[in-house]
């Protein structure tokens, strides 16, 4: 007797990966906030702050190839908890009171950060149920967004306090991430024998495959998640420094609500990414974060900075699920691990050319025009989205199609 009911999503290793990213983007959220007030308390420009948030996408970028390779042929909770205590150790290394020290620690940072990523992509591409792929995508995203209700105000805090400072966040982020590779210790051991990664025979040189860093299957979803967050650091690093300027104070509620916001808004809308496609979605979003980078630059109020901010992660929700959903679509079941590596590239080298580029137009203009230039950039690609990704979709599908039947022929 077949029963109707729908596969479930929350398996006892789907939560462990949930709770294993939950604890890694909670160490981020707390590093988020206070990297631009310490390095601008070091003496440091905006520009200078720019370049520490780069430094952590040069090096999640380099590192991408190998790691995807480990992930295929090693173990992808093994590149997970290995990524969890770099970023750990990372963190030591800003207790050096110099941005030099900052700029390598976050580098350092930026590499234990591709393991954690690599690792959970490619786990949850394997967990997800076929036709749920959004609504499972908008769980996790939900769960990382989850650290943003309480962490970066946290940090804030914490910071501002009598008897804390930037090196008590610091350690606050270190104990965060650190019991995130415990969490994902325990994954490794929950993940069924059968769910592990099967070894698989190479299909090119093993060089090749490392210094192939993009998997052409991937391609588009990488393309498409790069330009939704290539804004992100306007509304998640510069916008602290930004509120100071205006005067706005308490403004730990900032990210208290656009995490309130971005958790709760994943799996609804990723769910409705389901049913209306990924170029609909996509142009939603796109045009949600073009009005609420508008409204950025025109308000001065807590409330109108924390309306601006919702709006944004809104569109970030509807299209980071989807986006992430036709990635898991796109990647070859054969080479997972490096699709997915070559997907996990796209948020930081985003959040490292948003944040140079940012860091530069507000020293050249202020603040207001860097909200003004990202709206720009964030409108330009609406037109013929839908066209364009149904279309591409469409020619991946066919070309992933080929490559299935010759595979089951060899078989």
């Amino acid at each position: 007797m077949t029963s109707d009911k729908p596969e479930s999503i929350w398996s006892r290793a789907f939560a462990l990966l949930c709770l294993a990213e939950f604890l890694g983007y909670a160490q981020h959220f707390i590093l988020q906030p206070t990297f631009p007030l310490y390095i601008t308390h070091l003496g440091g420009s905006p520009f200078v702050v720019g370049l520490v948030i780069a430094s952590f996408g040069v090096t999640s970028v380099i590192s991408r190839p190998i790691i995807g390779y480990w992930a295929d042929r090693w173990s992808e909770t093994g590149v997970m908890i290995l990524g969890l205590l770099t970023q750990t150790i990372s963190i030591a290394f800003c207790f050096l009171p110099f941005a030099g020290a900052t700029m390598f620690a976050n580098g350092l940072r930026g590499i234990g950060w591709s393991g954690m990523n690599t690792g959970g992509y490619t786990l949850l591409a394997t967990a997800a149920p076929v036709d749920r792929r959004g609504e499972a995508s908008g769980y996790y995203g939900g769960v990382q967004s989850a650290a943003t209700i309480i962490f970066p105000a946290v940090a804030l805090w914490i910071i501002d306090a009598h008897f804390g400072g930037f090196g008590a966040a610091f350690l606050v982020a270190m104990s965060l991430v650190l019991a995130g590779a415990v969490a994902a210790y325990a994954l490794s051991r929950a993940v069924p024998q059968r769910s592990r990664h099967a070894q698989v025979q190479p299909i090119e040189a093993w060089w090749r495959e490392i210094i192939n860093v993009f998997d052409r299957h991937i391609l588009l979803a990488a393309a498409l998640l790069f330009t939704l967050h290539l804004s992100l650091p306007c509304l998640s690093s510069f916008v602290v420094l930004y509120a100071r300027q205006l005067g706005i104070s308490h403004f730990g509620w900032y990210y208290v609500a656009i995490g309130v916001t971005s958790t709760l808004a994943r799996p609804l809308l990723g769910r409705l990414s389901d049913k209306i496609g990924c170029g609909r979605s996509l142009i939603v979003a796109f045009i949600l974060e073009t009005i609420a980078l508008l409204l950025l630059s025109i308000v001065g109020t807590l409330v109108g900075v924390i309306l601006s901010g919702s709006l944004y992660f809104m569109g970030s929700a509807i299209g980071g699920s989807r986006i992430l959903a036709l990635a898991m679509e796109q990647a070859p079941v054969e080479r997972r691990g490096r699709a997915m590596a070559s997907f996990s590239v796209s948020f930081p080298l985003s959040n490292g050319a948003g944040a140079l580029l940012n860091g530069f137009v507000v020293d050249l203009a202020g603040y207001r025009w860097m909200y003004i230039t990202a709206a720009v950039m964030c409108f330009w690609p609406i037109a013929d989205m839908e066209t364009v990704v149904e279309a591409k979709m469409s020619s991946a599908a066919i070309d992933h199609g080929r490559v299935v039947v010759a595979v089951d022929k060899m078989s």
